[in-house]
């Protein structure tokens, strides 16, 4: 019955979000979490739903239950980090990454974020790694290609920044063309080969 009554509230929430009433979304996720207190789904989407409307404080306690209930759910630790990442708590938002990672070695985004927040922390050389594997996971990605192109140009890579400017040319020419500009590199003509 409890299941049956979250479903409902859960029903309710999808509607109140399609009619843009996040306020009422929210209490309705609440409600559905309220049934179903230690349901891993509910908490994090309740968790990101608070992260969306900026309660990154109430996000992390619901995301930290979910992976408490769910350990080995990678989705919900990059969710965590990702949280913490946004409030800028990135030592962190490492460490959820890397557990993210560890669980699930072709989680890209988890890839993504902890190169994200060891830029941020200045720790550029540990950066790369991070980035050449969310590029390898996700090779038509632009973020991914764009971040490293701009890592290496920090680390006074050039030929590196080329070769990325490259590959991204090769599917994403505004965002190549972008890059060339903030960077001053050039294309390399046979793209990407990190051997």
């Amino acid at each position: 019955m409890r299941r049956l009554a979250a479903g409902y509230w859960k029903c309710r929430a999808i509607w109140a979000g399609l009619l843009d009433r996040p306020e009422r979304a929210l209490g309705h996720w609440r409600r559905a979490l309220a049934l179903l207190p230690d349901d891993p789904r509910l908490l994090v989407t309740l968790a990101c739903r608070l992260a969306a409307s900026g309660r990154e404080s109430e996000s992390i306690a619901l995301l930290e239950r979910a992976v408490g209930v769910e350990p080995g759910d990678a989705a919900s630790w990059f969710n965590l980090g990702f949280v913490q990442q946004l409030r800028g708590d990135h030592h962190e938002a490492l460490e959820s990454f890397e557990r993210a990672v560890r669980i699930d070695p072709k989680l890209d985004r988890a890839w993504y974020g902890k190169a994200l927040s060891l830029i941020k922390l200045g720790r550029l050389a540990e950066a790369v790694e991070p980035l050449e594997k969310t590029c390898a996971l996700q090779p038509l990605s632009p973020y991914g290609w764009y971040q490293l192109g701009h890592l290496h140009h920090r680390r006074g890579e050039r030929d590196r920044v080329a070769r990325a400017i490259g590959q991204l040319a090769r599917f994403e020419p505004r965002v190549a063309r972008r890059l060339q500009a903030e960077t001053g590199g050039a294309p390399s003509p046979e793209g990407a080969s990190w051997s």
